[in-house]
C-alpha cells in the first residue's frame, strides 16, 4: 500500500486498500503509480461511510494525492482539457459550494456536482492559455497580454489550480474568456463525491451515468434528502459495495462536540439526559456553550439551526428588528440563502451563468447593496471561488402568521433568496461554520412529537446533524431570547469587497 499509513487507523487503511483495488480494476495502479487507458462499458461503484470524525475527508485527500502522483489529471467545472484516449481523470465533487470549499481549504480541488454537469465554452485564444497552464501546450503569445500578465496567471494556477482564477490574475474577466455554457454530453472517468448522504436518487443516477468509476463518501447518521422518505442512496447499493468506518480517528478523539454527536447513538439516551450531558461538557470545555440566549452577532455569518419553520421565521424577524432593518429594503451585511433561480427556458444561458457563479439552491450569500439596475443586487457568495456577483434578484422575507412572503424589491426574474439568519437543520446539511448555534427548544419539540426516521428518533438525527455542523464551538441555546448586537452589520470582513463602480457586466 502506498498510503500515508503513519496517520491512518486500521479501518482507514483497509478502506484505502479496498478503493485501491477498485481503481486497479479500472486501470489505475496506485501502488505502482501506473495508468492504463480506461476500459469501455465497465461500471464500478463504492461507498465509504462513517460518522463525523471517522476520517472520511482524510481518506479522500490521501486517495486524491495518490491518484495525482500516479498521473491522473483532476478536472473541475472551471475548465476541461481536450480529451485524449490515454488520459485518466478524476473529478472531486460535493453537493454544495460550502462543502466544496471545505475540501478546497484542505488542499483538495473540489467543485459542485451541478458545476460538473455543465461546462464552460472558452474563447479559442484563451483556451490556449488554459492548455499551457495545464502542461498540455507551449506558452502562447496573446495580443494584449504581457509576459508579466502570463507570469501572474502561471503563479496563480500553481497556487489554486483554477483556470478562471489564473486568467483573472492576468487581468481578464469571465466575460472575456467564457463565451457560454453547455450540458455535459460525454462521460468522465473517476468520480469522488463527498457529503454523499445528501444525494437523491436522480443525482445518483446522473453520476452513475457520467462516471464509470464512482466512490461516495458519506455519513449514514445524517438526515436523508427531504424527497427520499428517509432513504439514502447507500440503501440502493449492494452489501459488497459499501464499507463503513467505525473507529473515530485519534485526531478527533479529544473533541467534546464529536463526543456529544456520537453519544446520540445510544438507544437508551433520552432528550433530558442528553441535555444534562451537554451542560456537563459546557462546564468542562469552552468548545461547548450552554447558552441562555441566541447571540445575534453570530447570526450574520452562521445561521441559527432550527427544526420548525415557524421558529426560523420568528428568529429572522427578531434579527432584522434588533438591527433596525427597514421593511422595504435590505441592509448591507444581511445574510441570504439562495432558494433557486426563476428563469424561463429561453434564458437557459443566463441560468447557467448564475449557477456557475455559485448561485445554486442552498448557497449562502451576504447582501452587499443594490446593483446599478432596478431589481439587481450585489452579492457575496460564501465558499465560491469568485464570490462577488451582481445579479437580478427576488428577495422573499417571510413573516409570522402570513402565508405570502414580504418582497422588499425584486426583478421580474432571476435568483430567488430567503433570509439566512436562521435555517432549518435539513438545509444546513453539507455546511459547516466555526460557531454553530442550535435552538434546543425545537429539538425538544421534536422529541415530544415522538417521530422516527429510518428507525431512529427524529430528534436524535436532527441533533446529530446540527451538532456536527460546528467546526470549533457549539452553542446549545436553551431559551427563546436574543442578545443585542454589539455593532452594525458589516461587510468589510468579507475581504476585497468591490465598490459598486467596480462591478461591471451585470447580468440583465
Amino acid at each position: 500500500m502506498n498510503a500515508p499509513a503513519l496517520t491512518f487507523s486500521d479501518d482507514q487503511a483497509t478502506a484505502y486498500d479496498t478503493v485501491a483495488e477498485l481503481l486497479r480494476g479500472a486501470g489505475v495502479d496506485l501502488e505502482e503509480g501506473l495508468c492504463l487507458p480506461a476500459s469501455e462499458g465497465v461500471s464500478r461503484v463504492m461507498a465509504l461511510m462513517g460518522k463525523a470524525g471517522s476520517g472520511k475527508t482524510m481518506l479522500l485527500a490521501a486517495l486524491y494525492k495518490a491518484l495525482e502522483e500516479a498521473g491522473v489529471e483532476t478536472v473541475s467545472g472551471d475548465y476541461e482539457s481536450r480529451r485524449r484516449r490515454e488520459r485518466r481523470t478524476l473529478a472531486i465533487l460535493a453537493p454544495t459550494n460550502k462543502a466544496a470549499s471545505v475540501l478546497r481549504l484542505r488542499g483538495v480541488p473540489a467543485t459542485t456536482i451541478h458545476r460538473i454537469l455543465y461546462t464552460p465554452v472558452y474563447d479559442p485564444q484563451y483556451e490556449r492559455i488554459a492548455e499551457w497552464l495545464m502542461g498540455n501546450d507551449e506558452r502562447p503569445e496573446i495580443e494584449g497580454l504581457t509576459d508579466e500578465a502570463l507570469a501572474r496567471a502561471q503563479a496563480s494556477f500553481e497556487l489554486h489550480k483554477s483556470v478562471p482564477a489564473a486568467l483573472a490574475a492576468a487581468g481578464l474577466r469571465g466575460s472575456d474568456f467564457i463565451t457560454g455554457w453547455k450540458r455535459r454530453e460525454e462521460p468522465l472517468d473517476i468520480g469522488f463525491v463527498d457529503e454523499a448522504s445528501m444525494l437523491d436518487d436522480r443525482q445518483y443516477d446522473d453520476l452513475r451515468e457520467i462516471f464509470p468509476t464512482l466512490v461516495l463518501f458519506g455519513d449514514p447518521a445524517q438526515l436523508a434528502p427531504v424527497n427520499q422518505s428517509g432513504q439514502m442512496v447507500f440503501d440502493r447499493m449492494k452489501e459488497g459495495e459499501r464499507r463503513e468506518l467505525h473507529r473515530i480517528h485519534r485526531q478527533a478523539a479529544d473533541n467534546p462536540i464529536l463526543d456529544l454527536a456520537h453519544a446520540l447513538a445510544d438507544p437508551s439516551l433520552g432528550f433530558e439526559e442528553f441535555e444534562r450531558m451537554v451542560e456537563d461538557r459546557a462546564r468542562q470545555d469552552d468548545r461547548v456553550v450552554w447558552a441562555q440566549r441566541v447571540e445575534v452577532d453570530l447570526m450574520a455569518r452562521s445561521p441559527v439551526l432550527v427544526w420548525r419553520n415557524a421558529t426560523r421565521i420568528r428568529l429572522i424577524q427578531a434579527f432584522r428588528a434588533v438591527h433596525s432593518a427597514p421593511e422595504d429594503a435590505l441592509l448591507p451585511g444581511e445574510p441570504l440563502i439562495c432558494d433557486g433561480i426563476e428563469l424561463p427556458l429561453k434564458h437557459r444561458k443566463k441560468r447557467l451563468d448564475l449557477e456557475a457563479r455559485g448561485l445554486i439552491k442552498g448557497a449562502q450569500v451576504v447582501y452587499l447593496g443594490p446593483g446599478r439596475k432596478p431589481g439587481f443586487s450585489r452579492l457575496f457568495v460564501m465558499g465560491a471561488p469568485e464570490p462577488q456577483v451582481s445579479a437580478a434578484s427576488i428577495v422573499k422575507i417571510e413573516k409570522p402568521d402570513e402565508e405570502e412572503p414580504f418582497i422588499p424589491y425584486a426583478a421580474r426574474m432571476g435568483a430567488t433568496f430567503l433570509h439566512g439568519a436562521a435555517v432549518t437543520i435539513h438545509k444546513a446539511q453539507g455546511s459547516q461554520w466555526e460557531d454553530v448555534q442550535v435552538f434546543a427548544p425545537d429539538l425538544y419539540a421534536a422529541a415530544r412529537a415522538g417521530r422516527n426516521e429510518a428507525g431512529q428518533p427524529l430528534w436524535k438525527r436532527l441533533a446529530y446533524v446540527a451538532i456536527t455542523r460546528a467546526q470549533t464551538r457549539l452553542h446549545w441555546v436553551v431559551r427563546n431570547r436574543l442578545s443585542k448586537p454589539t455593532g452594525p452589520l458589516r461587510i468589510d470582513d468579507l475581504g476585497g469587497v468591490p465598490s459598486p463602480l467596480s462591478l461591471e457586466g451585470e447580468m440583465e
